[in-house]
């Protein structure tokens, strides 16, 4: 892969720089709108597709509902399940560092205990500390393809249940105490379960990736000791280092990550400094797994 990429589009070639060879691409010069042309529209899709995370610096012309009009480009909005959205917007989720919200600090696909979670997430940055608050991206489908063929075999077969009811103070010892009270007041104040396939295939590309992350509860059919020990087998293969990417935020970047084929960490390094972002979601379709069974519900909302 060449730093600059050949993309034949309404997007100059030279604009798109590749982050990392396996994930995330910049994309330059072009201020984000509700007004985008198809040409474009369609060059962002086929970009994340292929790169799965794309950065926009810049973009301090957006508020609320700009970020809104351009994300209904990608697709109809999904509003979080459980979490309030921003007053005056149809499906802004704000994440602020100050109101329990935004240290997301565990390996996580965006909303996988629902049937069908988002395709996409558009998150824009609002309050940037001005040391630390990166956030990091991890490519689902490399972390498959780098599965030597047992294993392979072995994800390809297994599904797992996963939830927004778990153990948040174990996950987190040293969270503070409102992060753990809003986790239970707000995030888990409804409880949602969904068996989805370990492996999916995605819909647009027809490429496996791993559905893991932090939301699975339990691989079905196995003790929790086993489904434990191959969770972290599977998943350490998305977090090695060499399959991720690493932003450090400006105030007014907008970052678009294929939400089906990543997963991403909040590294909460900023301590007390104020960091608020805010996301939009664009709706998704049901996973299907490699033997073409569709992800089901366990408890719905």
């Amino acid at each position: 892969m060449t730093r600059h990429e050949t993309f034949p589009s309404a997007i100059s070639p030279e604009d798109v720089v590749a982050v990392t060879p396996r994930i995330g691409a910049e994309i330059r010069n072009l201020p984000l709108s509700g007004d985008l042309g198809a040409d474009v529209v369609a060059d962002i899709s086929a970009l994340l597709l292929r790169h799965k995370v794309l950065f926009f610096r810049g973009q301090t012309h957006l508020d609320d509902a700009e970020q809104e009009r351009f994300a209904l480009l990608l697709g109809q909005l999904a509003p979080h399940p459980t979490q309030a959205i921003v007053a005056g917007t149809a499906s802004i989720l704000e994440l602020d560092s100050r109101r329990g919200g935004g240290r997301a600090d565990q390996w996580h696909t965006d909303v996988t205990f629902v049937e069908a979670y988002p395709k996409a997430s558009v998150l824009r940055g609002v309050v940037i500390p001005p040391v630390g608050g990166d956030t990091i991206w991890a490519n689902t489908v490399t972390a498959y393809d780098n599965l030597p063929a047992p294993l392979q075999r072995l994800a390809d077969s297994l599904r797992a249940v996963h939830s927004n009811a778990y153990d948040y103070a174990a996950l987190r010892p040293k969270a503070r105490e409102e992060d753990k009270q809003h986790h239970a007041r707000v995030f888990a104040s409804t409880v949602i379960e969904t068996e989805h396939p370990v492996v999916r295939v995605h819909p647009e590309t027809g490429e496996r990736s791993l559905l893991l992350g932090s939301f699975v509860k339990r691989i079905d059919g196995l003790a929790q000791d086993e489904s434990q020990k191959i969770y972290e087998l599977l998943q350490a293969y998305v977090t090695a280092p060499e399959n991720t990417v690493r932003w450090r935020w400006q105030v007014g970047d907008v970052v678009i990550w294929d939400n089906r084929a990543t997963q991403h960490y909040a590294v909460n390094d900023y301590d007390d400094q104020h960091r608020v972002v805010r996301r939009v979601t664009v709706a998704g379709d049901v996973p299907v797994g490699v033997d073409g069974r569709r992800s089901s519900p366990r408890v719905k909302p």
